[in-house]
């Protein structure tokens, strides 16, 4: 049976460039599986011009209404929705966020079935497909170019002036990093593209018990997880994945590195009730040391005390003062200088959509051709039928508007 797949234009602002599948992938899939049609919906922003689609000997069109499935990137306008659809695209709607309720009554009005990339993951929840690696590789590229700018030591150009992450790792090359400590946490996607850089760069990981206690002649690293950041209160061993069903027993256990830090990127996933990493009290005290953070992981008001708000791609940085509590110039005496950037894989959309196309062509698509055998798309799927499906049925509450 053919397959009829769009790629659709995106319409979010600001402009998303990044796509699903480049002009390459999409031979590669047709290739692998012949029963598949691309339409490309014409598209002026796109980091893949129509022209490349075309050269590939991929139809683009201004109509893309006679394709079964929409894959898309950023939520889709409900002006632009078409009923009786398949649609892949990031709908930020699975933590009930209340700016996109109105979209996903939409999508129920209008019979569509919804897959969120976000959903798409194995039996034991791990995503499958995301642009966390290019988070992580820009999140930490960011933060030393804040470093650079502030304490004029090297001047690093913006990721957008650059044409892929080779050019990025080349402007790397160019700078000397100085006498730092920099922490790094987490353990998924983003961390180990923050950790990309890191090591790009030779700057050693040194271990905790080094970190905590030496004084070193270069810059280094320590790559920490959930278990070295937070401890039991009862004083026992902690489990992570205890901790991770529930966090109430457990507490911060983040300050000691607070203490020996110069720089902070974080890459970890931050679940509801964990305990915060500081708070502003804690950044208060004498002895908190930080001054710069790149929080890639970037939750508003949360387990950073010093994120107040997200950044942009336009302005990239600003300064919390933890005397006052306020906004300050990223370069203020005394402040954390903090990029919070929370779109950052829009800044290198060419390796961003080619890395992304490869997890989906590996993952999605032969689910549409294997019926569905791991359970991909079955886990995936938000509405089906006009209705929530069971997986999802506890956003009940938040499509009633309750």
């Amino acid at each position: 049976m053919a397959l009829k797949i769009a790629i659709i234009k995106e319409r979010k602002n600001p402009p998303d460039k990044r796509v699903v599948f480049s002009p390459e992938k999409c031979q590669e899939v047709i290739s692998q599986f012949p029963e598949v049609q691309f339409k490309v919906e014409s598209s002026d922003i796109r980091v893949f011009p129509d022209s490349a689609y075309r050269e590939k000997g991929i139809e683009v069109t201004e109509d893309v209404s006679d394709c079964d499935v929409m894959l898309g990137v950023k939520e889709v306008p409900v002006s632009a929705l078409i009923p009786n659809k398949k649609y892949f695209f990031f709908s930020h709607t699975i933590k009930k966020q209340p700016y996109n309720r109105s979209l996903l009554q939409a999508i129920l009005e209008k019979n569509i079935e919804l897959l969120d990339h976000e959903t798409i993951v194995e039996e034991n929840g791990h995503r499958l497909i995301g642009f966390g690696r290019y988070a992580g590789l820009v999140g930490a590229y960011n933060g030393l170019r804040a470093l650079g700018i502030r304490d004029g030591l090297f001047e690093l150009p913006k990721v957008e002036h650059l044409s892929d992450l080779d050019a990025v790792k080349a402007e790397l090359d160019k700078i000397q990093i100085p006498n730092i400590k920099i922490v790094l946490t987490g353990r998924g996607k983003v961390a180990y593209g923050a950790k990309e850089i890191l090591d790009h760069l030779q700057i050693p990981e040194v271990s905790i018990d080094e970190y905590l206690t030496k004084q070193f002649d270069n810059a280094v690293y320590c790559f920490i997880d959930v278990m070295d950041y937070n401890k039991r209160i009862d004083g026992q061993p902690g489990d992570k994945r205890e901790f991770f069903k529930d966090p109430s027993g457990y507490e911060s256990d983040f300050m000691r590195f607070a203490k020996a830090t110069d720089m902070l990127i974080t890459g970890h996933f931050y679940g509801d009730g964990a305990p915060y990493f500081f708070t502003r009290e804690d950044a208060r005290q004498s002895d908190f040391k930080i001054n710069m953070v790149a929080d890639v992981s970037c939750d508003i008001d949360g387990p950073i005390a010093s994120t107040i708000r997200a950044s942009t791609i336009a302005e990239p940085f600003y300064g919390y003062d933890p005397k006052t509590e306020k906004e300050v110039a990223f370069d203020a005496p005394g402040a954390i200088t903090v990029m919070a950037v929370d779109n950052l894989p829009c800044e290198l959309p060419k390796d961003a959509s080619e890395g992304f196309g490869d997890m989906f062509m590996e993952h999605v698509i032969p689910a549409f051709f294997n019926g569905d055998k791991d359970g991909i798309l079955l886990r995936a799927k938000i509405t089906e039928g006009g209705q929530l499906t069971p997986r999802f049925a506890y956003l009940q509450n938040y499509v009633d508007g309750k």
